[in-house]
């Protein structure tokens, strides 16, 4: 497998590659769609984590591309009280279905990689300014 652009498809006017970038956001926003995935993170090297809401959805993601197959490895991190492998394996259909309907490529693996788990505040701080009105 390749991490450069591929030629994926030849047609009669033309050629058609697919940039391992493309790839890389797609499997990203399939990733942060799951339920239970707080954000993206770099890994333990690339240290920040990207949380829901912010640009860069390619960050804590890795593809590599072949001419008709790809593997990808995703880093996330999960908001805290669900199951972690229940989250991983909707995290690995839900990359392999996006990438397969977008692209045409078939997707040979999905890692998920856990790399932090994060509370809630904000639903927290609602939770206890509704206690303090009741009293």
């Amino acid at each position: 497998m390749s991490s450069l652009p591929t030629e994926f498809e030849r047609t009669d006017i033309g050629e058609i590659q697919i940039a391992p970038e493309v790839i890389e956001v797609i499997a990203g926003l399939a990733t942060v769609e799951v339920k239970g995935v707080a954000g993206m993170s770099g890994g333990f090297a690339g240290g920040i984590a990207e949380l829901l809401g912010r640009k860069n959805l390619s960050k804590g993601v890795k593809v590599e591309v072949g001419q008709r197959e790809a593997a990808v490895d995703v880093s996330i991190i999960v908001e805290y009280g669900n199951r972690l492998p229940e989250v991983a394996t909707e995290v690995q259909r839900n990359v392999k279905r996006s990438i397969e309907t977008m692209t045409g490529l078939t997707v040979v693996e999905v890692n998920v990689h856990i790399h932090d788990v994060i509370f809630k505040t904000a639903e927290k701080t609602e939770e206890t300014d509704l206690t303090h009105r009741v009293k």
